[in-house]
């Protein structure tokens, strides 16, 4: 609740002098900028009953009030600072953002509507909007608005990125991925270390299966930056350098935690993506007991923790990284959650019933180390359950220029098997979209056998 502005005089009872409030605000701006809430609310909350500082620092306080876990309270205060002056677009676009983070798409929707209606250029809100629209499905108005945004701001890099990006999720034709290239290329014009931008360009070219030059992106990005996990994994994806038997722990840890905030739009509105769906399709199949003790191994945003939680006695989340653990956490779906490498923690673990893994263990080729892991961190007759690329040839395993690895079917139960596991039952399916295309996938299941039963 707001202060009584009375309280917000100076002691001979004059109101605060319009340059001295405006001097504090800039003041209370630069701590939250830093990142430093206590500071900054401490400073806002007295200016919002000083007339010349009231609408900006209701604003801003309600952005804060969000970013302390009090949402309702910080749209609370952007409302009243929109009814004190309902023409300043860039309220509107941060109540659009708390909206959509709590999960309120459509007041999101029309609260980026109603920016960019005040001001058809707004950057912020046009880019935010069509995001929203993507990740709602309306691809053909989401088309239309990433568009806008390039043409009216070719400088800002972060439209070159997201509208490529659009246009390889979504392509119509193969011209669409080709615009994407360009569009990746004017981009890196402008900022040549973008390391998006450079990541989305290799990705491209491997879509138009154009690898010799996605192998070419990657070595001049890490002759540039020789320590960037990155290149290094995808130069061995593209066949460049020998590939490794997973994807380094560096990689992992980069990769998703760049991605956490936009992971479940990227996976669920843009890539269709299925693998949660399917595994619990799988595990609803099998015989077991109620109330488990289930690992979600590589939880990531704990996608999969609402659909596990009905099944659990206990639910346990690990990934390597600390930002997905984040966005799980809050999900409020866990028991527990750790920030560790999967087979460390299945080494240190407690006994399971149940360990799930969904899309985790496409950043492994060898999968031996991972299985007599999981073996030895389940209860006899537990189940291990988990999501595969498909590798069509009798290899064991491949890393591809995706920067996944895929496995042959032949190898997964044999793995399974000599690790002490036993019902292994391997069904194909689709697991997701990737430049038009449905990627082809593997569902699994086994059992662990008790010791008598070896």
């Amino acid at each position: 609740m707001l202060r009584d502005p009375r309280s917000d005089r100076k002691p001979d009872g004059h109101a605060l002098p319009k340059k001295e409030a405006i001097a504090r605000l800039r003041h209370a701006m630069a701590a939250h900028q830093a990142g430093d809430l206590d500071t900054a609310e401490r400073l806002y909350r007295p200016l919002a009953g000083v007339p010349a500082t009231r609408t900006d620092t209701l604003h801003y306080l309600g952005v804060l009030m969000h970013q302390r876990g009090r949402s309702e309270v910080g749209v609370a205060f952007l409302r009243q600072a929109i009814s004190l002056l309902p023409t300043q677009p860039d309220a509107h676009n941060n109540l659009g953002n708390i909206h959509k983070e709590c999960g309120d798409l459509e007041d999101a929707e029309a609260s980026y509507r109603r920016a960019v209606t005040l001001a058809p250029a707004h950057p912020q809100a046009l880019g935010n909007l069509a995001v929203l629209l993507e990740a709602r499905g309306a691809d053909d108005e989401a088309r239309l608005v990433y568009r806008h945004w390039l043409r009216t701001h070719p400088a800002d890099v972060r439209a070159h990125y997201f509208y490529g990006r659009f246009l390889c999720t979504h392509p119509e034709r193969r011209e669409d991925i080709e615009s994407a290239v360009d569009i990746f290329r004017s981009g890196l014009g402008i900022q040549p270390d973008h390391a998006g931008l450079l990541e989305a360009l290799g990705m491209a070219l491997y879509g138009l299966e154009r690898i010799d030059e996605a192998t070419e992106v990657y070595r001049a990005w890490s002759t540039r930056d020789p320590d960037h996990p990155v290149p290094r994994h995808m130069l061995a994806a593209c066949g460049a350098i020998d590939a490794p038997d997973r994807a380094d722990d560096a990689y992992i840890r980069n990769l998703f935690d760049r991605f956490a905030n936009s992971f479940d739009d990227q996976l669920i509105g843009h890539l269709a993506y299925r693998a949660p769906d399917a595994l619990v399709a799988a595990i609803d199949n099998l015989p077991h007991r109620d109330a488990l003790d289930v690992l979600d191994a590589g939880c990531g945003t704990g996608l999969c923790g609402p659909l596990l939680r009905a099944r659990a006695r206990r639910l346990v989340g690990v990934d390597l990284s600390a930002s997905m653990i984040d966005k799980a956490a809050a999900r409020g779906c866990y028991d527990e959650l750790h920030e560790a490498e999967l087979t460390r923690h299945l080494d240190d673990a407690s006994r399971y019933d149940l360990v799930v893994c969904a899309d985790t263990l496409v950043y492994f080729g060898e999968l031996n180390t991972f299985f007599n892991a999981t073996y030895r961190a389940l209860r006899d007759h537990g189940v291990v359950a988990f999501t595969l690329e498909a590798l069509d040839d009798e290899r064991p395993y491949r890393l591809t220029p995706s920067g996944r690895y895929r496995h042959s079917a032949t190898y997964v139960a044999r793995a399974l098997r000599d690790a002490g596991f036993d019902h292994v039952d391997i069904a194909p399916d689709t697991l997701r979209r990737e430049a038009g295309r449905w990627v082809d996938g593997w569902v699994v299941t086994a059992r662990r056998m008790s010791p008598g039963e070896h």
